[in-house]
């Protein structure tokens, strides 16, 4: 079976969003440009590490000179609409990785599908993969600061939008309550 290799190099749209009600929440990278459409499904952890690690990128570039300042003064452009639909998901997001392409003042992001072996690495869109009898599908995107700025601020919204966590023991409380440990199991 042969990889594929979805490659959005301008993106219109990098966005993240969830279907269903809090605690049964599905999450969704949407990626859109001359290409097309690709719904990648991702985990909540992996959209609030991705994004953490995005602002992280973000703050050593600036602190490093690394970007433009005319890169780095767009202000941030927040997609609040909503998911396109019908949803079909390409791939489960697996590993997830990104780089600083200097040259273009891009960061590009890759998510690889996940798969079955234990030992997952990122197998870059450059990388050799002849060796490989089943090598994963990848999403690579090609986005721009303010891009990335958007994209963190609606995940980190989005994943702090779920359900409110027990005042007693921090653990998320369902609509109908949960048992609480540190209550004894009484419900709350």
């Amino acid at each position: 079976m042969s990889r594929i290799i979805y490659d959005h190099q301008q993106v219109d749209r990098f966005t993240v969003g969830t279907v269903g009600l809090p605690g049964e929440r599905a999450f969704f990278i949407q990626a859109t440009s001359a290409i097309g459409l690709n719904t990648i499904a991702i985990e909540k952890n992996q959209v609030m590490a991705l994004a953490e690690r995005l602002k992280e990128l973000i703050k050593d570039l600036r602190r490093g000179e690394l970007a433009s300042f005319d890169e780095l003064g767009i202000a941030a452009t927040v997609d609040s609409a909503p998911l396109e639909f019908p949803i079909e998901e390409d791939f489960q997001a697996g590993v997830i990785g990104f780089t600083w392409e200097g040259g273009t003042q891009r960061i590009t992001i890759e998510i690889q599908a996940i798969t079955e072996i234990s030992e997952q690495e990122l197998l870059s869109a450059d990388t050799d993969i002849s060796d490989i009898d089943d090598p994963p599908d990848l999403l690579r995107a090609s986005l721009r600061i303010y891009q990335v700025r958007g994209f963190c601020e609606r995940a980190l919204s989005l994943v702090a939008a779920g359900r409110q966590p027990c005042p007693f023991c921090g653990l998320p409380i369902n609509p109908e309550g949960h048992l609480c440990p540190r209550a004894n199991g009484y419900r709350r």
